[in-house]
């Protein structure tokens, strides 16, 4: 609370005593109480940017019917990367606040993979702007790994200067979980000066004595259980467990079972990675919450889980509840089960179009960040004597890959393209300008039967990523993104046939969302005319190079076995 809040205190405590009409009152309306699950009658009463009265009858300045309607807390993205939405912060609050998401706790891993410290300064700039409350966890892994050229690196002596940044809670999602185990020093001079802060953990699959030993690092928060049985030992074992219901990263089915009114406090919600299309097809945090109800969920275990949970896992004291003293981030619904926002306000300011526009400005970073070289069909021969090959198994609705060891053809000495069993050349072109590095291997599962797709959104460090059925239209995807400044491409026959620029470190649009969405309609048809099978070939296209996911992923640098945490086909 700001300090024109703080000088309203008094009034605050009279317009909650009802000695003097409240700034704003919700007449009508009943209120979702998290503590016990039942619906209550009464005004709804807020001075400023705090709820100062609920469950009586209140005299207003201003007086609002919500006859009808249920009022619940803000919803909290408690893991995300808003890169990842393709549009900058000021176009992702225009884009999932009128949907009743009041904080987002975002990690710009992204931008700051590309453009280190910069990145990370423009989003705490974006921040001090928006409406809705952008909360900034500092990118603990940059780059993520040793197997990849990053754009940047980020040392614990870049990310000091940050730790007490009003917007900042404390270390974003910590990959490196070889790196904790093995008590690397770059790892352990990060973990050691947030110790006693908030430390955020990234650890699929880990289980056991190891989970132990991650764990004893002090980290709290997780988003990458994707099974029941994993997220229970996690919970069991002290951590709070993030629910993840991205637009590739789809674990909301496989972990409802444990989404309970005993549960409830553990759990928070997250989407980690969210395009335009898909939020406005399905939803945000508001479609985990229908969808989670109508499979059997009680409301007030999904809607503890969506706001009161996510508050206390990340040390957000004042939000979470409908009850005077808390921050007026209230979303007013059709019904719980429906979970439609007919009315949002963020700190006590009800969401309008007027109130977008009184916004001000952050200058954009990072517009030419693509220094990738020129490629031509042949940068993507793949010479080998063994027809055994590893290829990366795409696995839908899962940034887990599997590795599949098979049978390619050779045809003069170089390794061949199998249409016939969905096998499709894959490669990683550096294009931060660091060494012009160039991988290519082979993966199953996308379906194309011509053409190519490409992409400079590639986890972590945002390399080119291009997948194809033929390698000369592999180079002319690949090429345009250069010309485009980044983005998504897909060519066919030698020529383009769809784009998108995304010229904000080749990673977010510097147009409103509504033209990204827009956009992406068509790119997405020019995909599926490829003979594409993915939903979202490009944001599944994007997990490929990243190698902290289990199996089998690729970077610039080669092949690589993420059980083992190694280069195989350099």
């Amino acid at each position: 609370m700001g300090p024109a809040m703080t000088n309203r205190l008094g009034e605050m405590i009279d317009q909650g005593a009802g000695k003097q009409p409240a700034d704003i009152v919700l007449k009508g309306g009943k209120l979702f109480d998290l503590t016990t699950g039942e619906l209550r009658e009464g005004d709804i009463a807020i001075c400023g940017d705090r709820i100062v009265g609920t469950q009586e009858t209140y005299q207003g300045v201003e007086t609002i019917d919500i006859s009808g309607r249920i009022v619940v807390p803000g919803f909290i993205d408690t893991h995300l990367h808003i890169e990842s939405s393709l549009v900058t912060p000021h176009e992702f609050d225009r884009c999932v606040l009128p949907r009743g998401i009041t904080t987002a706790i975002c990690d710009p891993h992204e931008i700051a993979n590309v453009i280190g410290a910069t990145g990370i300064r423009y989003f705490l700039d974006c921040a001090e702007q928006t409406i809705m409350d952008i909360r900034v966890q500092l990118s603990s892994c940059v780059p993520a790994t040793h197997l990849e050229t990053a754009g940047a690196r980020l040392d614990i002596e870049d990310l000091l200067p940050f730790r007490d940044h009003p917007q900042v809670i404390g270390l974003a999602e910590f990959m490196n979980f070889p790196g904790v185990l093995a008590r690397d020093p770059a790892c352990m001079a990060k973990l050691e000066a947030f110790q006693g802060g908030h430390i955020d953990g990234h650890a699929p699959l880990l289980r056991g004595l190891d989970l132990n030993g991650y764990l004893a690092a002090g980290i709290r928060t997780e988003h990458e259980s994707t099974t029941a049985d994993e997220a229970l030992e996690k919970m069991s074992k002290g951590m709070h467990v993030l629910v993840r219901e991205g637009s590739v990263s789809r674990d909301l089915d496989a972990l409802i079972p444990i989404i309970t009114e005993r549960n409830s406090p553990f759990l928070a919600l997250c989407t980690d990675d969210r395009n335009p299309l898909d939020i406005a097809e399905h939803g945000h945090l508001d479609y985990m919450i229908r969808h989670a109800i109508a499979n059997g969920v009680e409301p007030l275990a999904i809607y503890r889980a969506a706001s009161i949970s996510a508050a206390r896992a990340f040390g957000l004291k004042d939000r979470g509840l409908v009850a005077p003293g808390w921050r007026a981030d209230l979303v007013v619904l059709d019904s719980l089960e429906d979970c439609n926002a007919q009315m949002v306000f963020s700190a006590g300011r009800r969401v309008t179009d007027e109130l977008f526009a009184s916004r001000g400005r952050t200058e954009l970073v990072g517009t030419d960040s693509v220094r990738a070289p020129k490629v031509e069909a042949a940068s993507f021969t793949v010479r080998k004597n063994r027809s055994q090959t590893p290829v990366i198994g795409i696995v839908p609705g899962k940034i887990i890959t599997e590795r599949r060891d098979l049978d390619l053809a050779i045809d003069n000495g170089e390794k061949q393209i199998d249409l016939g069993r969905d096998i499709l050349k894959i490669a990683v072109i550096e294009r931060h300008g660091k060494n012009g590095n160039i991988a290519t291997g082979f993966v199953q599962g996308f379906g194309l039967k011509r053409g190519a797709i490409a992409s400079t959104v590639g986890h972590d460090s945002h390399n080119i990523c291009v997948v194809g059925a033929s390698e000369t239209d592999m180079a002319v995807a690949a090429n345009r993104l250069s010309e485009i400044r980044g983005g998504f491409v897909v060519a066919e026959d030698g020529k383009v046939v769809a784009e998108i620029a995304l010229p904000v470190a080749g990673l977010m649009s510097d147009q409103p969302y509504e033209y990204v969405r827009e956009t992406l309609i068509p790119l997405r048809k020019a995909a599926k005319a490829l003979g594409g099978t993915l939903d979202e070939p490009f944001l599944q296209l994007a997990f490929l190079p990243l190698p902290v996911i289990p199996h089998l992923k690729i970077s610039d640098r080669g092949m690589i076995d993420v059980d083992a945490f190694e280069i195989i086909d350099p």
